[in-house]
């Protein structure tokens, strides 16, 4: 017998439904094909191994040694090769598979675990996995392929074959402690930085870019007297009474807001446009958009204070 054997699923089917029926009428009505083409592939089948499958005359059909020693074999591989097509099969419509996601913070603990919980309600065999990084740190994961999508601002040298589509617009805050004069004002213009210590959002934060712009834009780009990478530490410094900061609103998420205030900024407003990520020419799985499709629902239920952007459908990239 040959060591590399090469039977079809046909041939195993047919010898199978053969050693079911012991009938080759009654197989080739079940396999919905002619009797001859049924006998064809039996016979093709024992060709391939060398050995007589079935003993059969006018009137009887009967296994062979090497045909009731295949049909277990036969059986059980049909049956993994039916249900790996059935997990394909999930995959494709997206009920299985995993989705790897990075975040900024602020989203990952804002937004995420929301849509989450949607998803496993509606699809609990899809799996995600999720990173908090920096805006840069989420770009260059989606850019290598480590991550099927990114939640993130657009970088300023975002690299060409990352897309971004605009997804929500958040509005950035003043906060101060609960007992500060500045928590019972509606709004506070930018200029209270350069009256107030300043503690800073670190250099790689999506924050720190948009703070630095438009204090230096209005002439008011204060020394800062503390920098921290971790946004829940400017808080904690801020609650303390050390400074003030600006923070996007979805940033609160990460605070312990019991002994902070936080008050509307003005002159200018300023805003942070988060966005899906993609690598351009990669096709996303169904498990991906379907996650976004949650993504979306929780964003339009958000407080109207953090104002989604209407976001044009992602689809499957078809290799364009």
């Amino acid at each position: 017998m040959s060591t590399r054997l090469t039977l079809t699923i046909y041939e195993l089917e047919a010898v199978l439904l053969v050693a079911e029926t012991l009938n080759f009428r009654m197989a080739a009505e079940r396999a919905h094909i002619s009797q001859p083409a049924l006998s064809r592939r039996v016979l093709a089948a024992e060709q391939k191994l060398n050995a007589k499958l079935f003993d059969r005359d006018k009137h009887s059909v009967a296994l062979t040694d090497a045909g009731a020693e295949l049909t277990p074999i036969a059986q059980r591989m049909l049956s993994e090769f039916r249900d790996s097509l059935s997990d394909l099969s999930e995959f494709i419509a997206g009920r299985r598979g995993n989705v790897n996601i990075w975040a900024l913070p602020s989203v990952a603990a804002a937004v995420l675990p929301t849509a989450a919980r949607a998803l496993q309600q509606s699809h609990p065999q899809v799996r995600l996995v999720i990173q908090a990084a920096s805006a840069r740190q989420v770009t260059q994961a989606v850019a290598e392929g480590k991550a099927d999508l990114g939640i993130s601002i657009e970088i300023a040298d975002q690299p060409a074959d990352v897309g971004f589509t605009a997804l929500l617009q958040e509005n950035f805050v003043l906060i101060c402690p609960a007992d500060d004069p500045l928590a019972k004002k509606r709004k506070v213009d930018w200029s209270v930085f350069a009256t107030r210590p300043f503690i800073a959002s670190g250099p790689a934060s999506s924050i720190r870019h948009v703070t630095d712009r438009i204090l230096a834009a209005s002439g008011r780009l204060p020394d800062a007297h503390y920098v921290a990478d971790n946004i829940s530490v400017v808080g904690a410094m801020v609650a303390e009474g050390i400074g003030v900061a600006a923070v996007p609103e979805l940033a609160l998420r990460l605070m312990d807001t019991t002994r902070l205030g936080s008050v509307a900024l003005h002159s200018p407003s300023a805003t942070r446009e988060i966005g899906i990520l993609v690598k351009k020419r990669r096709s996303l799985s169904a498990a991906a958009l379907q996650f976004i499709a949650m993504l979306q629902q929780v964003i339009a239920e958000l407080p109207k204070e953090s104002a989604p952007i209407p976001m044009r459908h992602l689809r499957p990239h078809k290799g364009q």
